[in-house]
């Protein structure tokens, strides 16, 4: 993308009334607004409030909104010129109960008040093999506290990846740690069972995963 391309969507996106794009001094050095108030200030409910961390273009955000009209959904990622994607085509689809925060995943707890959160979705997290790239994985010890501080107390947890270590690391740690596996396929497109919402809403990237026979993994669970 080029970099007149993405000023133009940074500027699009500071007209939009479904991105909120906080400092990191409004988060971290002063009580945020809308902290605790998401549901009544923005979406004017009372509604389960649903998280997508790392939501790219806002594909996945803005079709589980589609799906789940009696539900809150905001994408949260860094790159604002991703998911002006998704927030243009909520926008002119009309799809009011979808919105996009620019910010880093691990503010988490800034944004959101304690058991402000029905459920989180990671999906297509980048898996940060290397060791000393552990700190940045998204399912990591660090993480899952910070998703447990703004769940409520039985809050579900998504994660969907291409990724099989991802996959076994996340198991693994959550086995380790003793949290409630509730299920947990390493194959959503072979192997029967497989909840809608994971096999029918593609990305992208996903589509092109498909493409290499790359096999798509799926863990539900919650965070003790």
């Amino acid at each position: 993308m080029g970099s007149k391309n993405k000023l133009k969507r940074f500027k699009e996106n500071e007209t939009f009334a479904n991105v909120f794009q906080p400092s990191r001094d409004e988060l971290v050095n002063k009580t945020y607004s809308l902290k605790g108030k998401w549901r009544a200030d923005v979406f004017k409910n009372d509604k389960p409030l649903v998280l997508e961390l790392g939501c790219g273009k806002g594909e996945y955000t803005v079709e589980l909104a589609k799906r789940y009209p009696d539900k809150n959904f905001i994408g949260i990622d860094i790159k604002g010129a991703r998911f002006w994607r998704g927030a243009k085509t909520a926008i002119e689809e009309s799809i009011n109960n979808v919105a996009f925060i620019r910010t880093q995943i691990e503010l988490i707890e800034y944004l959101f008040a304690e058991n402000e959160v029905d459920e989180i979705w990671i999906t297509f997290p980048d898996p940060q093999i290397k060791y000393k790239r552990t700190k940045h994985r998204m399912t990591n010890l660090q993480f899952l506290e910070r998703y447990k501080k703004v769940l409520k107390p039985e809050g579900l947890m998504h994660l969907k990846t291409d990724s099989e270590f991802m996959h076994g690391y996340t198991l693994g740690l959550l086995h380790g740690l003793g949290h409630e596996i509730l299920y947990a396929n390493h194959n959503v497109y072979k192997l029967e069972g497989s909840p809608e919402e994971v096999t029918e809403i593609q990305t992208f990237y996903e589509k092109q995963y498909l493409e290499h026979n790359k096999a798509i993994t799926y863990i539900r669970f919650k965070i003790n």
